[in-house]
């Protein structure tokens, strides 16, 4: 590292063992990034930022069992003392982008990115400056031009439901609501996205990524 920056301290949350390594590895050779911690869950995530401090978490979406990376990132921007989040997933949907820019992340990465782009977005975020990759930045200025409609969690949930083919009766338990309720959900689904049926509401909603 330079001696005129100070470095970057950086915590590690992915739920893989072997994609944790390869960025440790990674992130070791890159100039002024200091790595102070890793986490394989959201709840360990907290438990070290809290410990540790650091400037910046990179941050995975999906984390296996616990709290996932959107409501870890909305915990960490919260909390009294909070770094900045970067977010580093496969993930592209319009849903997921969304939830975590609401939830509080500084910026929106994927895994495909060249490692000196991702060196310059940690260091981008410490100083608090947004970095998206090309193909987030492009989509959600295609987004701010044409608007996409917005669903909510729970529509979103009955979506990913109807895309496996479930009945309403099976929504309705999976969900822990009654089929009246999973029925007026379906109604407002079927008003944003301008379809009449399930099928046209499934093929709609991923074309327009607002599923995984």
């Amino acid at each position: 590292m330079t001696a005129d920056r100070t470095p970057v301290r950086i915590l590690v949350c992915d739920d893989h063992t072997v994609v944790r390594a390869g960025l440790l590895a990674l992130l070791d050779s890159a100039p002024d990034i200091e790595v102070v911690g890793q986490a394989g869950t959201g709840e360990e995530a907290l438990a070290l930022t809290a410990k540790l401090t650091p400037d910046v978490v990179l941050m995975d979406l999906q984390l296996g069992e616990g709290i996932d990376g959107v409501e870890t990132t909305r915990r960490l921007t919260t909390s009294p003392n909070p770094p900045h989040v970067l977010v580093l997933t496969t993930y592209d949907t319009d849903a997921d982008i969304t939830r975590a820019i609401e939830a509080g992340a500084t910026g929106y990465l994927l895994k495909a990115e060249r490692p000196d782009d991702l060196f310059t977005a940690i260091h981008a975020a410490a100083q608090g400056h947004t970095t998206l990759s090309a193909p987030i930045a492009g989509r959600v200025m295609a987004n701010l031009r044409s608007p996409r409609p917005t669903l909510t969690d729970r529509e979103r949930d009955i979506l990913t439901h109807l895309a496996h083919g479930h009945t309403n009766r099976h929504i309705a338990r999976a969900l822990f609501i009654s089929e009246a309720t999973v029925k007026t959900h379906l109604n407002r689904i079927y008003n944003k996205l301008g379809v009449n049926t399930r099928t046209k509401a499934v093929t709609t909603a991923h074309q327009q990524r607002l599923l995984p």
